[in-house]
């Protein structure tokens, strides 16, 4: 399945996706703006391969927001390469849900990290809420799963 990125779901929390000629700089790396976008990319795939596509949050009137975002570089992307962009779910209480990125290329090698902090608001009010329950479901079960695999 392909959309009009030019990114796919792969396994379960994995997205792949060949950065477009666009999103680099004049020596043909990728510039460091496009990993927090293809954070958010991740992030809703991760959501609806979960079977909780970001639009039904919104039709109940729940935004995520980001309250924080952080990006490291370790290694260059460029142009065409095929990347894997991981979806970590770390932690998630009351209104906040904590998620960590990392961006491989096709050789496995990690290129960049990152984490997002989302806050649960209600779209009406603009206030905080408790997220929902099926969202705490599914971050807490694949934190579980990585705990066990330790």
């Amino acid at each position: 399945m392909r959309d009009v990125t030019g990114s796919e779901p792969d396994r379960e929390g994995v997205l792949r996706l060949r950065p477009r000629y666009e999103e680099t700089d004049q020596g043909g790396i990728i510039h460091h703006s496009r990993y927090v976008v293809w954070f958010e990319t991740a992030r809703t795939e991760w959501l609806r391969q979960r079977g909780l596509p970001y639009r039904i949050l919104e039709e109940r009137g729940i935004s995520l927001l980001v309250s924080e975002v952080s990006v490291r570089y370790l290694r260059p992307a460029f142009y065409d390469d095929l990347l894997e962009i991981e979806t970590i779910p770390v932690s998630c209480e009351g209104a906040r849900i904590h998620l960590e990125y990392r961006v491989k290329n096709s050789k496995g090698d990690l290129l960049s990290t990152g984490a997002t902090v989302l806050a649960s608001v209600d779209m009406k009010k603009r206030r905080p809420v408790r997220l929902p329950a099926e969202l705490v479901d599914l971050a807490k079960a694949t934190i579980n799963s990585q705990e066990t695999d330790s």
